[in-house]
Order: C-alpha cells, then structure tokens, then sequence
C-alpha cells in the first residue's frame, strides 16, 4: 500500500513537475520524505510531495499549495544605487519563504491535522545555507517588476525580454526566487536554473561595462590551497570561474547593500589578494608604517558617493573597479580601469583618462584633508592646484614642465617628459624601486607613501641613499657637479640641507606664487628658512643658472646671496 502511495504521489509530481525533474527532486533536499538523502527529513512520511503541495483542499494558490503563509513582515533588500524598490515578497517567493524564513514548521501543512514529525525533532528550517529568515536585506532583491524602463534607468541590466530561457520572470513580470532557483531540479546546486561558472547565470541579467575583458572574468589564477579558503561557498577553482562570486554572495551576504560576501570591505579583495590566488601578496602592503588606510573606515564608501570625496575614507574600490580592472599597463593601467575621477580642471571624469585624476578624487577639493606635512612658506592641501599646468613651476604631471633646461634628468627623461603619481608614491619593494613586489601605493616604509627613500630632516648627511626619490629622475652627479646651480653640493653636502628645504616636490599654485620667485619648484621650508635681518624671505629667479636669495637659513643672513 505504501508503494502505491508513493507511486500516486510522484505521478502527481510527474504532472506537476515533469518526470525528468520529479526524479531529481527525489535525490534532493528538497525531499524531506524519510527516503530524502539530506538530514533534515521526516521521521516516518513516505509522501514526497507533501511538504509543498497536495491535490485537495489546496489553498487558492497555484500549484495547489498545501502551505500557509507566516505572515511575517519582512525586511526588504534596500541600497544606494538601487532603482527598483522591493516591498513584500509576493507570487513564488512568499511560498518559498514559507519554509525558508524559518517561521513555519517544515512539516506543518494544510492537508494534514497535525504537523509531521522530523528526525531528531526538527520543526523549522534550521540555521544553514537554506535559512532566509526573514530579513532579507542580505539577499537578492526579489517580488520587483523588472522592466524595460528600468533596465534603461539603470544601465547595465539586460532588457527583460531577451529572459527567454531558463532565467525567467514570472507572469506579471516580476523579479521572484524562481527566475534564479528552480525548486524541482538541483542539477546545478543550489537548485539553480543555471549553473553559475563564469558568472553564467548572473549575467544573464547583469551587463557590467568592462566585464567581459577584466581579470575577474578571464583570470584562471586557483587557489594554493593555504588558508583560508576564498571560495567556501562555491564548488569552483578558479577566478574567472567564480566570476562575481569571487566578492559576492546572492544571500546571507556579509555586507547587505552590495551583497559583498564580507561586512569588511577589504576583506573582499585580501582572500584572493594574499599572494594565495593572485602571485603578490597586497594584504601585507596594508601593515606597512605608510600606507593607504583601507581599514579605517567601515561601510563610508559607496558607488554613489561623488567624485570628490566628502567623507575622508579610503577603500580598494575607490582606486580600483573589480568589475573592470585588468593586469594590463596603458593611461591609466589596467588596474585602473573604469574607475572614475577629478580632471586638472576640477570636473569629474567617467571613467578616469589619467592616473592622476583617480588621485585627485581625495587629493585635491576633498574637505578636511590633513595638514601639510611640510610647513612651507606658502602651504598647500589641494595636489590639483599644485600642478596646475599654468603653474610658475610643477612636477610634470598634468603636462611637460615649463623649465625647458634640466640638465640633471636622466634618460630618457627630457623636459617634454610625463611622469604619473606612481613614479613617487610606490611600493617601496614594487618594481619601480628593483624589487619583487606587487606594483602601486598600497603600502610603503617611506612615509609618505613613497617607492624611495626621501629624507626631509635639516642636517641629513647627503647620500644616494637619503635622497634616492630625488636621484631616481635626477643625475646624483649632475646636482654635486653643480651643473644647474652653483651652490647645490654645498647646500645638500657641505650644509646638509634636504632637497625638501628649498623645493615643493608638486609645484606652487599660481594663486599664491609667481615666475619670478617661485620657479624651479622653490617654497621654502619655513621651520628652517626664515626672513632675513631686513624680514624678507624670498627666492629671485634671474636668468638661466642665475638667482638670488634673501633669507635666513642655519644662522646666516642672505641679503642677498646671488649666484
């Protein structure tokens, strides 16, 4: 008799369901008949199909829904840059969460008079991959109407009425569980429609400019088995087959609003970025004495916020967009790709053509920057005014310099030359300084994150070695040898006067300097330059090679001193 039950219900199934995925659903989780395969299933009920569905005195639901709903308030998925707006779930989605918010007792249905027993006395869902609860602000946003003008509204989302095949929306065209999850079939675990390696299933629906060529999408880096683990919640071995579930999670996310898979968002990029995935272990850049403060600030960035940054906080995503970067070089590099920023002009750019307006996001009109850390004759916060190209004198950044005669440069540097923010501020193991590690201003022993050595206290014995940031584009023996000035090696040598003293290494804003007195990059440092015995306190630029000062410098008046 048992048999014939067994056999009536899974040929309801079979109409329900088709037979194909009836005899899937047989050796899923989803069976909580004492014949399921999982540990959550009844004691004694040999009626598969039960737990959700039975062919009299259904409820008015289709397909003959043998559950009540709780009757729970849930908390929707909300965030910054979403434009639909979820309410209450609705259609499939409040029958899924019937079992799955944990509320209802899994063998509490309609069709019998009391609940049905599980092993070892379990009532609801317990805690786990399947518990939804009913919070869902960690979840992806489900019972929304996904429609062509919101597709267009938000860019990078496929028009609705390409969901033709196995991801699809449900009759009144609305986002539900059932458009990723199909409840009778878990070929694919986790009873998706699809399966998810290369973020098949997700870009189903999701088209992130850049993605298709960025190292997140391509990448066949694995993991060197070394704890921990990057991916504990996916079967994949490589990054390009995580795909976005490299940083996110579709539920139970740790932070709620991007679905990352961390509530911490550099804890995103480190699983990977350790030197256990990826070849170069960037997480120890962070521990260095200078370095880009990632883990000062928790959940203050957003994708959202403008480009100039109002609250100061630094996270990877402000330099870096995962869904864009790549391991290429260019202007700017790859890893930069996508990444938005601030033109020499002030305007924001999207995306950033150049380095430098990547930096100038919080560098330059960003509020409540800290104070200079040389107090200069003229002090300055904001980088973008200080290599403005209409300057009396900047580094090259923005432009070719206006001193057309620098004959300390080393080839192939000429004064037409270009260099980026990252010819300074660098690793100080990276590339750029002859070392072996991961390249960019993530961590540096040289404050202020600098690839080399630049030593800035008065009294510094010369060597190539305390001023080998300044050595690395400028001849050492070109500046002892005097070549553009008379006076350099008894200055930096003799006087162990730093580079520092006498030169701003960005430049001097037009809006407080001038030709005349502020070329060659001089604004003097003014805790060891002061004004001489009549109170002046300026450089006078007088031709080539010629100048002249009135200052006062390690107690001797200069009124002037002319070379």
């Amino acid at each position: 008799m048992k048999r014939k039950g067994i056999f009536f219900w899974l040929s309801l199934c079979g109409l329900l369901i088709g037979e194909v995925h009836a005899g899937n659903l047989v050796n899923s989780k989803h069976n909580l008949s004492v014949s399921g395969p999982g540990t959550v299933k009844a004691s004694q009920e040999t009626r598969i199909c039960i737990f959700c569905h039975t062919p009299h005195n259904a409820r008015p639901v289709a397909p003959l829904w043998n559950r009540l709903d709780s009757g729970s308030v849930y908390t929707p998925y909300t965030s910054s840059t979403a434009l639909a707006t979820p309410g209450q779930p609705t259609g499939a989605s409040i029958l899924c969460l019937s079992c799955h918010d944990g509320t209802i007792a899994l063998g509490e249905v309609m069709s019998e008079p009391a609940p049905i027993d599980m092993v070892g006395g379990t009532t609801t869902i317990p805690q786990g991959p399947g518990f939804i609860g009913t919070d869902l602000s960690d979840d992806h946003p489900i019972s929304f109407p996904y429609t062509n003008t919101l597709a267009l509204m938000r860019g990078e989302l496929v028009d609705p009425g390409l969901l033709t095949g196995a991801v699809r929306l449900d009759e009144n065209a609305h986002m539900q569980c059932t458009t990723c999850h199909d409840p009778h079939n878990d070929t694919f675990g986790h009873f998706l429609v699809l399966s998810n390696r290369y973020s098949a299933l997700c870009t189903t629906c999701h088209e992130k400019d850049f993605w298709s060529q960025s190292s997140h999408s391509v990448s066949s880096a694995a993991w060197d088995g070394r704890s921990p683990d990057p991916w504990p919640h996916t079967p994949w071995n490589t990054v390009a087959e995580n795909g976005c579930e490299n940083c996110h999670r579709p539920h139970s996310a740790g932070e709620h609003a991007r679905l990352l898979n961390e509530q911490v968002e550099e804890e995103n990029c480190f699983p990977c970025h350790n030197g256990h995935v990826a070849p170069l272990d960037l997480e120890g850049e962070f521990m260095k004495s200078s370095r880009h403060p990632v883990g000062a600030t928790l959940e203050v960035h957003t994708p959202d916020e403008p480009a100039v940054v109002e609250l100061r906080h630094v996270e990877c995503s402000d330099c870096h967009d995962p869904h864009a970067a790549t391991s290429g070089s260019g202007t700017p590099s790859g890893p930069l790709t996508g990444v938005r920023g601030v033109s020499i002009a002030g305007n924001e750019v999207a995306p950033a053509s150049f380095e430098y307006e990547i930096c100038f996001r919080c560098h330059a009109d960003s509020p409540n920057k800290p104070a200079p850390r040389t107090t200069r004759q003229f002090g300055q916060t904001n980088v973008r005014l200080e290599f403005d190209p209409n300057n009396p004198s900047f580094h090259p950044v923005a432009a070719p310099g206006v001193n057309s005669d620098v004959p300390s440069l080393i080839p192939p540097l000429t004064t037409n030359s270009i260099i980026r923010c990252t010819d300074c501020h660098n690793n100080d193991e990276g590339p750029g300084a002859g070392g072996t590690g991961p390249a960019g201003p993530h961590g540096s022993r040289y404050p202020p994150l600098l690839e080399r050595r630049y030593d800035t206290a008065d009294f510094t014995q010369e060597s190539a070695f305390a001023y080998a940031l300044c050595y690395k584009c400028h001849s050492r023996n070109s500046i002892l040898n005097n070549e553009s000035f008379k006076e350099h090696k008894k200055h930096v040598r003799d006087e162990k006067t730093p580079c520092n003293v006498c030169h701003d290494p960005h430049g001097v804003s037009l809006t407080q300097g001038n030709g005349t007195n502020n070329s060659k990059l001089i604004n003097f440092d003014t805790t060891v330059v002061s004004p001489n015995s009549k109170g002046k306190l300026w450089f006078e630029s007088r031709g080539r090679f010629h100048g002249a000062c009135y200052l006062k410098c390690h107690g001797k008046n200069h009124d002037p001193k002319s070379y």
